[in-house]
């Protein structure tokens, strides 16, 4: 089991509750980088809306769900088929595409100022593109990233105190960042996965965390541990899984570790009528954030890395092929 950690005493706004969740965060993530976490405030009816949504939506025949492809292939937005993804490659492992479909999109809207609307905020603040049905899609969408925004942001100053430094150091970090979220439904599997093949192969998040909602369903999140086992992940509809992404990793000099995971395959007997959908948000700094690690002059384990760089090699890599016209 993974450790699972009460936020609603941080929340409250009490120092010394936010001292020690912090503390407890980071006990946590010195051994492993991933948490489940309850008391987040986060309202149900906005976790329902998306979930009940997305679901809806990949019910539709393909025929339908390509037409919310985008049109140039490649952008992280829209729907995303079976096959064009394959995520151990993001960590130089080749292995066969992935099984599963996915919706990808960001933010909203943005001001209309440079950073937002230059050529290269252009890369990373691209416009949503939502299907016809069904009705509601980028209403609930929009309404859960935002509650992701103000989450992460709550996350990451208990966490700044957890780690020894100031409450508000990831502030100017995070508050133009360019997160993307992906609605992420694994098939029912109507033949056998091809030798190595799983619903999502080993790898480690890009960014600064991740923030999972799930199904207790076969054919589920696992989370390797520093000596090499892979555990289950219980993924509640009602709590959120929170796992360390490798800037953290980088920008804590170890301190904390970015795990690999993978979605393995339901069993057999019941591969012809698993499926499962999951909820993702990956929190990324803003893109010309430079990642300096947290560490005495001439300890740091890895060079300065701008984020939004970052990410774009990690997407170049785990892109298998780009789908048919």
């Amino acid at each position: 089991m993974i450790p699972v950690i009460d936020l609603s005493p941080a929340l409250g706004g009490d120092a010394a509750a936010r001292l020690r969740v912090g503390q407890e965060i980071d006990r946590t993530c010195r051994e492993i980088g991933f948490f489940t976490i309850t008391g987040h405030g986060v309202p149900p009816a906005v976790m329902d809306a998306l979930r009940d949504t997305a679901k809806a939506f990949f019910a539709l025949p393909l025929e339908e769900k390509l037409r919310a492809r985008h049109p140039v292939p490649g952008t992280p937005r829209g729907y995303i088929a079976l096959g064009v993804e394959a995520l151990s490659r993001g960590n130089a492992w080749a292995t066969p595409p992935d099984l599963k479909e996915y919706y990808h999109y960001g933010r909203e809207s943005w001001p209309d100022e440079p950073y937002w609307t230059s050529a290269e905020g252009r890369r990373y603040f691209l416009p949503n593109l939502w299907p016809e049905r069904p009705a509601g899609f980028a209403a609930a969408a929009d309404a859960y990233y935002r509650a992701m925004e103000h989450l992460t942001v709550e996350l990451m100053r208990i966490a700044a105190l957890g780690l020894g430094i100031d409450e508000h150091f990831f502030d100017n970090k995070l508050d133009r960042h360019i997160t993307a979220m992906r609605l992420n439904h694994y098939p029912e599997q109507a033949e056998p996965p091809a030798p190595g093949q799983l619903r999502a192969g080993a790898h480690t998040d890009y960014g600064l965390l991740t923030i999972l909602n799930g199904e207790d369903v076969p054919g589920g999140l696992q989370v390797q541990t520093r000596g090499g086992a892979w555990l289950d992940v219980a993924t509640h509809p009602a709590d959120f899984v929170v796992n360390i992404g490798d800037l953290l990793m980088r920008w804590t000099n170890d301190r904390w570790f970015s795990n690999l995971h993978r979605v393995v395959n339901p069993p057999d007997s019941l591969a012809a009528r698993s499926r499962r959908l999951s909820i993702a948000y990956f929190q990324h700094p803003n893109y010309d954030a430079l990642i300096e690690c947290i560490a005495p002059p001439g300890e740091a384990k890895y060079p300065p890395v701008l984020s939004g760089a970052y990410r774009d090699e990690k997407y170049r890599q785990t892109r298998v092929k780009e789908p048919a016209a």
